[in-house]
């Protein structure tokens, strides 16, 4: 990517933005070839356009590099799923690493450093519903029930859809970023959780086709667990895992889970990315509970820092982070979650100083 970047910066919805717009000022302490673009999206899209997503928001999308995005609590939804779908950012690459300084639940949580990469598409979020008794001209079948799904009485039904190219984009997704990190120092080992013991067909496709990927790489690890036991090890001992490759629902709660033990939500990152596109969100949600002044901007400055990394800014990206690490260090402009006091400002300014510091 050659010349200046050109990023999308949508802001979202509630204590999201005020998260967003502390990021954005701290961004400023960088010298940075970018051309930023504010496309209207969400209220004020519909104050101005008369609708949430016009096409020159989607335009905006279409003709940048990658998009930084606060939150949304609906009203921004259509840029949102137009960043996913839309573009088809297929990986969604959550990770978690206990910094000094953070709150965690466990006695000992020194060590944790994994990467949970979650496919972005498929699975639950194809968002394809309805009523049970619509099932029934599919003649489908109950194995548990040993009857017709249909026999089972009024109700409803979510599809849940793998499919072996949605599998193996995300598997050598996570194969390569395991082996840079592998590179870099870390294991170099893919974990693969499904319940393939139980969803044969689906489950069952997603690690089959980990697997047949798996032999690419010979010179990273796979280990393959029902998600089940997975969720065991990631409470009990999470610093056992590296890269770890998950179907859409499993990915997106666990990494949940995944958080709260190396600081919360309000630590938790996230990158989308696509074949020729990425987009960077907080995973945390709007957070309206929070607004003025009380949400924790780290997210969404540590997806700052991930989209630098992604636009081949490096240096700046590494700098956003270790500014994050002394602040939390020195442990006195935390925010509320993090058992301190400093308002979103107050944190953004420490965090400013601490770049402006270098050490």
């Amino acid at each position: 990517m050659g010349g200046a970047k050109r990023v999308v910066a949508i802001p979202g919805e509630d204590a999201a933005a005020e998260a967003f717009s502390a990021t954005m000022a701290l961004l400023e302490n960088f010298s940075l070839d970018i051309d930023w673009s504010y496309p209207l999206v969400g209220a004020a899209a519909i104050q101005m356009h008369g609708e949430a997503f016009p096409a020159q928001a989607r335009a905006a999308i279409d003709e940048s590099d990658a998009a930084l995005f606060g939150a949304t609590s609906g009203a921004s939804a259509g840029a949102l799923f137009y960043l996913r779908w839309g573009r088809q950012t297929f990986a969604n690459v959550r990770p978690t690493r206990f910094t000094r300084g953070v709150e965690s639940p466990l006695a000992s949580p020194e060590g944790i450093d994994l990467v949970i990469v979650r496919e972005n598409l498929e699975d639950l979020y194809v968002l394809s519903e309805g009523a049970v008794e619509d099932l029934a001209p599919l003649g489908l079948w109950s194995t548990t029930w040993q009857k017709p799904v249909v026999a089972l009485g009024p109700g409803a039904y979510a599809l849940k859809v793998i499919t072996d190219r949605g599998c193996e984009r995300v598997a050598r997704f996570a194969f390569d970023l395991a082996r840079r990190r592998k590179a870099q120092g870390r294991a170099g080992k893919v974990t693969c959780a499904t319940k393939h013991n139980l969803l044969f067909r689906t489950d069952g496709l997603f690690r089959e086709v980990a697997e047949r990927v798996a032999g690419e790489y010979q010179d990273v690890e796979l280990e393959v667990l029902i998600i089940d036991d997975f969720a065991n090890r990631l409470v009990g001992r999470p610093q056992q895992f590296d890269v770890v490759l998950l179907p859409n629902l499993y990915g997106d709660v666990l990494s949940d889970a995944a958080a709260a033990l190396a600081g919360g939500l309000g630590l938790a990152a996230s990158g989308c990315y696509g074949s020729d596109y990425a987009y960077f969100e907080p995973v945390h949600g709007t957070a309206p509970d929070l607004e003025r002044q009380r949400v924790n901007p780290t997210a969404t400055i540590l997806c700052a820092a991930m989209m630098l990394e992604y636009l081949e800014f490096g240096d700046a990206a590494q700098q956003l982070v270790a500014a994050v690490e002394r602040v939390y260090a020195g442990g006195t402009s935390l925010t509320a979650d993090q058992g301190g006091t400093a308002s979103t400002d107050e944190f953004r300014d420490a965090v400013a100083a601490a770049v402006r510091s270098g050490g």
